[in-house]
């Protein structure tokens, strides 16, 4: 809701992540540790312009800068990060009206332009997103990790189609020189979204929330036989 607000409390999070860091470094060495590996879980989305004009070019550069590598950048600056974790799920079409901050911040494309699959939630499905999000990350001379990244929804062959393309990107941009070091998918079992509750199904595993029986989906089967054998078909 408010711009400046939400600085001060990136402010206020970057402190007490670097203070957080090297006291837990400084532990570590005085009791004869190895040394920890400590990073953050960054929620980044793939910030797209709409229309191939310059108001929307510039506020999908300026969102992506302030929201997804602001925050990367300072802790980087200050030597806080082992790692960069990243939580990566969807895109954001940027259409902009009128020439405001407001609108440079906040307007997106209403209109149904460029469509694509979707979530339960109404998120877009776009794997090329994660692989843009990674090769910008590469600057940063880092591992990076994919902490979260995953589908909800009641069609399984969809999430697995979403975890494929996304591991296939993640490929492309290892082939890139991208240092990635680990995938996790969200998640294991189907949870309580913390402001949707129990009805958006994200799990490779099926909770019947009344006997609270678990059910493995075929998706599941699948992802187990990628990490086994470490390729994808």
């Amino acid at each position: 809701r408010s711009f400046f607000a939400a600085s001060a409390v990136t402010d206020n999070l970057l402190f007490a992540h670097v203070r957080s860091y090297r006291l837990i470094h400084d532990i570590y060495k005085k009791n004869g540790f190895g040394l920890p590996f400590i990073s953050v879980a960054k929620n980044m989305q793939a910030f797209e312009p709409c229309r191939d004009i310059f108001k929307d070019k510039l506020a999908a550069y300026l969102r992506s800068r302030s929201f997804n590598f602001r925050f990367i950048e300072r802790a980087r600056r200050r030597k806080a990060l082992d790692f960069i974790g990243i939580n990566y799920y969807s895109r954001s079409l940027v259409e902009v009206g009128k020439w405001s901050i407001d609108s440079l911040i906040n307007d997106t494309c209403q209109k149904g332009h460029k469509p694509l699959k979707k979530n339960s939630l109404g998120w877009d499905i776009y794997p090329e997103g994660l692989y843009k999000l990674l090769l910008r990350l590469k600057k940063f001379r880092l591992p990076v990790f994919i902490l979260e990244n995953g589908f909800c929804g009641q069609d399984d062959a969809l999430r697995w189609e979403y975890i494929k393309k996304h591991l296939e990107n993640i490929h492309l941009a290892i082939s890139g020189g991208v240092n990635i070091i680990g995938y996790l998918y969200w998640s294991l079992m189907d949870n309580f979204e913390w402001d949707k509750g129990f009805g958006h199904r994200f799990g490779l595993v099926r909770v019947d929330y009344l006997d609270q029986k678990r059910a493995p989906r075929e998706s599941a089967g699948k992802f187990a036989a990628v990490c086994l054998r470490g390729q994808l078909e």
